[in-house]
């Protein structure tokens, strides 16, 4: 063909149509902009494997995205015909045994072009395609001739391979890498150079294959019974055995029904199908899913294994995770799922999408236990991805719990017995603009009782897919590496030996401070949405209702705000203003409009005021600080600067540990200097010398700072119950149990009598915390009995809460205490 290039290039495009009349593409990084490309220098793309299938693909997704023609002649004297290059052609025939690929002499025709002309800088832009997505799960010949895997495939293989998996082709372009870089060390050494640059590529491809397909994964049977022969497994079985005076035949079938019920059975498959399904499922229930920072996961997927975090709003983050990686080329989680998602029909379902299945406690059965451990020591020391929620159960109330430390606890000990593939935490924040469950949350905060999961109720769930849910948001926060945890905590770790058994003295240590590292992550991508904004302006009115314009002006400065002084470079804010918030909220059916001549009135009523503390919940750490500075001005004028500082730093610990706020409590200093700052720009406070102050009665500057103040008020009333009543009882008079007990029912009643529509304001585990909270910094003690006693330090929080409570609220709380005395 060489001496006919013209009928070269024809055939070219005639074979290239002809297998575009049956391949589909999912294409990903395919622009100028993506990609970075210098347009001054010349650009060669290079494929892994010699195939002319994947050289018709890369010219096709080529001339979509209007890049540089890999067809065109390469750009220097004597080089190639053309502007790509396979890494590797395969050493054999049709009917020859094949051997290893070899490097083709392309890749040492332009190291040599590179390395005799310095000024030619190559952009050589890598580019994996790969025909369906499928890891080489089964190691039957049907399922090797129809999955592309790890390993390469024939032409017989790769044609059944189009034939099959043809529709499903996924492409992926990465940045270029510049030749003169790579070989610039090797001048004088032609050989050592290409392999260098050949090095570089395979070790690129190779990192692009295990994020896109997985690790490679052994038969779920095989998988299955290994797990029982390994060494912790089989001393569990001898110690069960011998405690309960069973035959070890009948505890190891025992082990073997346990990992069985637990181990996942990925099937690409199924994947495939639960894509097309939810596709289907998202265009019907939202208005769009947004995806941010996903570039965050597609990174740390090709070196390491990759624990998703994210938080658990709702039954559907993990279908709307593992959908969103598999179409942003990567693949899906195996994701840890309660016991009660076993279900006929749904439970085979996940279990083929990923899911594994775990019991809600392992207390009372260390053999299921240990089966469970190594399950997932095989998973992270195998290097798959795996996706669990640190909260343990989805948050009713829209906050982020506090972190269960079974799972990290777990991980931790497994990194630690085998820590040669390295071991990532990626949060994730799922934001939602309308909660599928919301209706169910409230019946549960209300006492009711939670419904168990059935074929019924996931019957009743569907009835609700008429319904419109409004638009997701997926925001991948910055990741966390577990052995800089593990440096931080413990710099030996790496001098000690490990055992399934072995649980260092700092292991609690390393846990709690990863739990909170996960969860301030994961709060650090926040997604801030138009239901959000309605729902923290209106709460914050005592009546819940405001007028229209005011509304409009409220939300547009505290939206200003949060943007002004940006909580992380994660966070994703609304796009429009609170006229257009209000038109959606109205639309979503979330707050009601009264038509008045004086202009109209927007409002939460019923059912909706409790909702929309859900949405407020989501984004309240944004506006923590500022709120709590606006606070201190509700009984003062003015204040020093200093003191100021003082009194927000004293409270800041608390809502810290509620809230999961970035900032430790060592380096909040600055960070509230700063909000002043931004507070006196905005001139909701002002300055006079050394004195911060608020604005003058009457203005809308005051009007705007108290509502601001309302952000955090709740939560500064509910620390103060906790210690009204300790104070009430006296020092060593009560335990820490009943405290949060009395303190759960105070509030309770205050929110009957009182009007306050915050589900969360009588959450016990909020008290819990914040007691917890006081004995960590020793304001309070126990005693031999176990009751709670406390010095002057009390007092002096007391006093700091007195002050940034204004006296209605002081009496209120003083009322309910002595109505409860």
């Amino acid at each position: 063909m060489r001496l006919f290039p013209g009928l070269s290039d024809l055939f070219f495009t005639l074979f290239r149509k002809i297998l575009f009349l049956w391949v589909r593409t999912n294409v990903m990084g395919a622009s100028r902009e993506q990609l970075g490309l210098d347009p001054d220098k010349p650009v060669c793309y290079v494929l892994q494997y010699s195939s002319l299938s994947s050289r018709l693909v890369l010219e096709q997704e080529i001339l979509r995205a209007e890049l540089p023609s890999s067809q065109a002649p390469f750009p220097a004297e004597k080089g190639p015909r053309r502007s790509f290059f396979f890494l590797y052609q395969r050493a054999g025939g049709l009917f020859r045994r094949r051997h290893s690929p070899a490097l083709t002499p392309r890749i040492k025709q332009i190291t040599a072009m590179a390395l005799h002309d310095p000024s030619l800088d190559i952009q050589i832009v890598p580019v994996t395609l790969f025909w369906g997505r499928s890891p080489d799960k089964e190691k039957s010949l049907f399922k090797l001739l129809l999955s592309d895997t790890w390993s390469v495939a024939g032409r017989l293989q790769k044609f059944l391979i189009i034939l099959v998996h043809g529709r499903n082709t996924y492409v992926q372009f990465n940045r270029p890498i510049s030749i003169q870089q790579v070989v610039n060390e090797f001048r004088d050494n032609e050989e050592r150079a290409t392999r260098k640059l050949a090095r570089i590529l395979r070790t690129h491809f190779r990192r692009v294959r295990q994020a896109v397909l997985g690790p490679d994964l052994s038969h779920r049977r095989t998988l299955v019974a290994e797990l029982v022969k390994t060494p912790a497994v089989k001393e569990a079985i001898r110690e069960t055995a011998r405690d309960k005076d069973l035959p070890p035949e009948k505890v190891r079938a025992k082990a073997l029904k346990y990992a069985d019920e637990i181990a996942a059975s990925m099937s690409i498959v199924t994947i495939r199908f639960l894509e097309v399904v939810l596709s289907w499922l998202w265009n019907r229930i939202y208005n769009g899913v947004a995806v941010n920072n996903i570039e965050v996961a597609q990174d740390v997927a090709k070196d390491y294994a990759v624990v998703y975090v994210p938080c658990h709003r709702s039954h559907i983050d993990y279908l709307l995770l593992s959908y969103v990686l598999y179409r942003n080329g990567l693949m899906p989680p195996h994701i840890a799922a309660g016991i009660n998602l076993n279900m006929p029909i749904v439970g085979p379902i996940l279990r083929r999408g990923g899911a594994f299945f775990m019991r809600r406690s392992f207390k009372d059965n260390p053999l299921y236990a240990t089966v469970f451990n190594e399950y997932m020591h095989v998973m992270f020391s195998r290097g798959y991805s795996v996706e669990y929620f640190v909260e343990g159960g989805r948050s009713r109330t829209g906050r982020m719990l506090q972190p269960r430390a079974g799972m990290l606890s777990m991980t931790v000990r497994s990194y630690l017995r085998d820590h040669r593939k390295p071991i990532v935490f990626v949060p994730v924040y799922i934001g939602y603009e309308k909660v599928m469950e919301g209706r169910s949350y409230l019946g549960e905060l209300r006492g009711k009782k939670k419904q168990k999961e059935s074929i019924f109720s996931l019957a009743k769930t569907a009835r609700k897919l008429t319904n419109s849910f409004g638009k997701v948001a997926v925001n991948f926060g910055d990741p966390i590496r577990l052995s800089q945890v593990l440096d931080d905590v413990h710099p030996a770790w790496q001098e000690e030996a490990y055992d399934a058994d072995y649980r260092p003295r700092w292991l609690n240590q390393a846990v709690d401070v990863l739990s909170d590292r996960v969860a301030e992550h994961i709060n650090a991508a926040v997604a801030v949405n138009p239901i959000g904004m309605l729902a923290t302006v209106l709460l914050s009115a005592q009546r819940l209702a405001m007028d229209e314009r005011l509304l409009v002006r409220l939300m547009d400065e505290f939206c200003d705000l949060i943007r002004s002084a940006p909580y992380s470079p994660h966070v994703t804010y609304p796009e429009g203003t609170g006229t257009d918030w209000i038109a959606y909220g109205e639309n979503m059916g979330l707050i009601t409009r009264y038509s008045q001549d004086l202009g109209d009135i927007i409002a939460l009523e019923g059912n909706n005021a409790i909702l929309m503390t859900y949405y407020r919940n989501n984004i309240q750490h944004l506006f923590a600080l500022p709120a709590l500075i606006a606070s201190l001005f509700e009984n003062f004028s003015t204040l020093k600067r200093e003191r100021v500082v003082f009194l927000a730093s004293s409270v800041y610990p608390y809502i810290k540990s509620e809230l999961f706020l970035q900032y430790s409590d060592e380096a909040v200093d600055p960070v509230i200097e700063h909000w002043i700052d931004v507070l006196v720009e905005r001139q909701l406070l002002t300055l006079d010398g050394d004195r911060v102050c608020r604005p003058a009665d009457g203005t809308e500057a005051a009007l705007r700072l108290r509502a601001l103040s309302r952000f955090i008020i709740q939560t500064l009333e509910r620390y103060h119950i906790s210690i009204a009543i300790l104070r009430k009882y006296g020092s060593g008079r009560i335990s820490a149990s009943e405290l949060e007990e009395q303190s759960t029912l105070m509030a309770q009643r205050m929110s009957i009598l009182f009007g306050v529509n915050a589900p969360e304001f009588f959450d016990k585990m909020l008290f819990r915390n914040f007691i917890n909270n006081l004995q960590t910094n020793e304001i309070l003690t126990t005693d031999e009995n176990d009751l709670l006693c406390y010095t002057e330090g009390l007092d002096e929080v007391a006093e700091d809460a007195r002050l940034v409570l204004n006296l209605e609220k002081r009496q209120t709380i003083q009322q309910v205490t002595m109505l409860g005395a």
